[in-house]
């Protein structure tokens, strides 16, 4: 299953690549469920209890051409979004840190740095920004000390994400300042939509990548996370607890510019492709700031 936030409503996608269409969850279900994301992401089991039995038709009766302009996040209102540093040994060695035995570093980034898939970004002045492309998990039931075997069935799906970064307001000092550096407006692009896990072959194992103007400046597996999804959600339940609709930045893995020899950073005129098998791609073109 594929749902998506078109314009602020919660609608299966489906389809093909080249041809998505759109129902509204509120009008398949006759107001049972929606009309926004959050109302959907509360009765999270009830509603893929009743998804699960929906025909062809149903969804056809409703149905429209999928605008992808019209994306925002796929969980575009979550209680708290948690980001994860440090999840890909690689990773973590480009960065000049020794790898986690515990719980990886955990920050945050702010709502206000969210969009959907398709987006123009202003590059702020006298900034490097930085791309990293991460697998995102939107919870769908309130957790609080799941154990890792407990854990996929209480993801609402996965989506693509990028935790855009602006590295000098990230890391000078006294101390860097994670959250700030990678919340400017647009550093949060998410979706095009998300996918149920039953839906990937091989949920723990994906390809995810980026590319600056078709040339790959990233590519990994998340089967190489040093937390995986289970394990990740398991040890941040421990100390908090989450709720539906919650989303998780899992960590990216190496190829960031910041750990380059000579380091890059992304350009004005630059467009930047982000994708992650079985769910699909986002698209960000950057501008400089006027």
């Amino acid at each position: 299953m594929r749902i998506a936030n078109l314009e602020g409503r919660a609608v299966f996608v489906f389809g093909s690549d080249a041809a998505e269409q759109a129902a509204p969850v509120a009008a398949v279900s006759d107001g049972r469920f929606g009309p926004d994301l959050a109302q959907v992401y509360a009765k999270w089991g009830e509603f893929k209890d009743w998804a699960t039995t929906l025909s062809a038709d149903a969804l056809q009766a409703h149905a429209f051409g999928l605008d992808r302009a019209l994306l925002g996040a796929p969980s575009p209102t979550p209680r708290q979004v948690f980001a994860v540093g440090l999840n890909y040994h690689a990773h973590a060695a480009e960065s000049g840190f020794e790898s986690p035995e515990h719980l990886p570093p955990v920050f945050t980034k702010y709502v206000s740095s969210f969009t959907g898939p398709d987006t123009t970004v202003v590059l702020p002045a006298g900034g490097n920004v930085d791309w990293e492309v991460e697998l995102v998990v939107i919870i769908g039931r309130e957790l609080h000390r799941v154990e890792p075997g407990d854990v996929w069935t209480s993801v609402a799906g996965l989506t693509v994400g990028q935790d855009i970064s602006e590295r000098v307001s990230q890391l000078r000092g006294p101390a860097p300042q994670f959250g700030l550096g990678k919340s400017f407006p647009g550093f949060s692009p998410q979706g095009p939509w998300l996918v149920t896990p039953d839906e990937l072959a091989n949920r723990d194992d994906l390809t995810l990548g980026c590319s600056i103007d078709g040339e790959d400046v990233q590519k990994g597996r998340t089967r190489d996370l040093i937390f995986p999804v289970p394990q990740l959600i398991s040890g941040l339940s421990q100390m908090v607890t989450l709720y539906p609709g919650d989303v998780v930045f899992t960590g990216t893995p190496a190829g960031v510019g910041v750990g380059r020899d000579p380091q890059r950073f992304l350009q004005p005129g630059e467009s930047l492709s982000t994708w992650i098998e079985g769910i699909g791609t986002l698209h960000q073109k950057f501008v400089a700031a006027e």
